[in-house]
């Protein structure tokens, strides 16, 4: 048995959601209120205290994400919030702390409903809206650094777009892991790279393939590539002999028109045929929900590792970086900043 008693949070009668109505431009989001549900058996409701505003939202808004829910939705790729309802089978103990849930979809909301399993709890010390910044950017940072890529003390690697959520994570993690790290950025944003630990490279460079390798002649030891396209030939070149690629998105083909599927399945198939050339080089393509069928197994690498990275913010060795904190209600000033290109890290939005 449970305590079904509620927080004053949770007896609120509606909910407020910025719901996505088509492919849209920014302020053509919509933000509604409708009536709130009580959590159902096995669920908890979460009060949000900070969403994020992440490259796949971006995708999502232009119809360009790989396997997106038909419209109408409320994207929402994971949240930070405060525990104010749990349904049967779920210990009241949970009431009023904060947890960390990957959502993929729907975190832009007032209040979210989430299975209690997903749930990572956040440390007391922790503001909400910097834990947020590390929740699915720190898990794939966390899973292509060390699970794929297993980088080293005393490795080479290189993290493109160095500067923005995965990126800025990709840095300090792979630093905390003993590695130097070379990363690509526009040179306004050189000095915020550098003070992340990383050697800057303006990625608009006349040559950008030989300006990388001028500081890794022998080749890099990981390669973390989000941009996808024609680019990823280069990535892959840059390997060293035994070196390993991990590409993550296709963020130079965000704006293209045509299939969405298309971009991903061409990436697909030049990593099949790399893996399948001899000499020693890997290449993956990261998706944070690989292996849910195993839901068990999922949850639990899940939660250990965000559990890990939550624990180095704690200890101070993380920097969190806090583009800006919008409110939901200004949800299309949010989306415009996180993607015009001039911010250092991730947008948040917040109640």
């Amino acid at each position: 048995m449970h305590d079904r008693a509620r927080t004053p949070a949770a007896v609120t009668a509606t909910l407020t959601e910025a719901v996505l109505p088509g492919i849209v431009d920014p302020d053509g989001i919509q933000v509604r209120t409708r009536p709130a549900r009580p959590a159902g058996p096995g669920q908890v409701v979460l009060a949000m205290e900070a969403a994020g505003v992440s490259f796949a939202e971006q995708q999502m808004r232009r119809g360009k994400y790989y396997d997106q829910p038909p419209f109408p939705f409320v994207p929402g790729y994971d949240l930070v919030g405060r525990a104010v309802d749990v349904g049967e089978g779920v210990s009241g103990a949970l009431l009023g702390r904060r947890f960390a849930v990957l959502t993929k979809t729907g975190g832009w909301a007032s209040h979210v409903t989430v299975d209690a399993g997903d749930l990572t709890e956040v440390p007391a010390s922790v503001d909400s809206a910097e834990a947020e910044t590390f929740v699915v950017n720190g898990v794939t940072a966390w899973q292509m650094l060390h699970r794929l890529a297993k980088v080293r003390p005393g490795q080479v690697v290189l993290v493109h777009g160095a500067n923005g959520g995965v990126g800025s994570t990709l840095v300090q993690l792979a630093r905390i892991a003993g590695a130097r790290v070379v990363g690509t950025a526009s040179a306004r944003h050189h000095d915020a790279v550098r003070a992340l630990g990383a050697l800057p490279v303006d990625y608009r460079a006349p040559d950008l393939e030989s300006a990388l390798r001028a500081h890794a002649p022998q080749g890099y030891d990981a390669v973390f590539d989000h941009v996808g396209g024609d680019g990823i030939l280069t990535s892959y070149r840059l390997l060293a002999a035994r070196g390993t690629l991990v590409s993550y998105g296709t963020a130079s083909t965000r704006d293209v028109q045509g299939s969405s599927r298309a971009p991903v399945l061409k990436l697909f198939a030049r990593l099949m045929l790399w893996n399948a050339l001899p000499g020693g080089k890997g290449a993956h393509f990261y998706n944070i929900w690989a292996g849910r069928r195993r839901l068990g197994t999922f949850r639990a690498r899940l939660n250990a590792d965000l559990t890990q990275v939550l624990a180095l913010l704690a200890a101070g060795e993380l920097q969190p970086q806090v583009a800006a904190r919008v409110p939901l209600a200004e949800v299309a000033d949010a989306v415009r900043l996180a993607e015009s290109g001039t911010v250092v890290g991730k947008v948040v939005l917040v109640p």
